[in-house]
C-alpha cells in the first residue's frame, strides 16, 4: 500500500441519527449525522411515518397545479374564434393570391 495517499481511517467514527440513536461504526469521517436510521426507519420498525419533512410533497403538487393552469391558459388563447370580418380578409386574400 503507498504511503501518504489514504485517507486517515477513524475505527471507532460515530454516528448520531436524527431521532438520538448513536451508532459506531469505521469510516474516513470521525462524526457524521444522518436524518434516519435502522431504529427510527418505518421499514425496520413496522410503523408509518411521515418522511417528508422538507414539504417535497406539496411543492411538487404545487408545480404540477400551476403547470396545468398554464396549459389551459395556452389553450384557450390559442381557441380564439374570429369575427366574419377577419375570415373574410382571410379568404380575400387567399383568392388575390391564387
Amino acid at each position: 500500500m503507498k504511503k501518504k495517499i489514504h485517507p486517515k481511517y477513524y475505527s471507532d467514527a460515530k454516528i448520531a441519527c436524527a431521532c438520538g440513536n448513536m451508532i459506531e461504526a469505521g469510516s474516513t469521517v470521525s462524526e457524521m449525522k444522518v436524518e434516519i436510521c435502522s431504529a427510527c426507519h418505518p421499514f425496520y420498525t413496522g410503523k408509518k411515518k411521515l418522511l417528508d419533512v422538507t414539504g417535497r410533497v406539496d411543492r411538487f403538487k404545487k408545480m404540477a397545479e400551476k403547470a396545468a393552469a398554464q396549459k389551459t391558459a395556452k389553450v384557450k388563447k390559442v381557441k380564439k374564434v374570429k369575427t366574419k370580418a377577419e375570415i373574410k380578409k382571410v379568404v380575400s386574400k387567399k383568392k388575390k393570391r391564387g
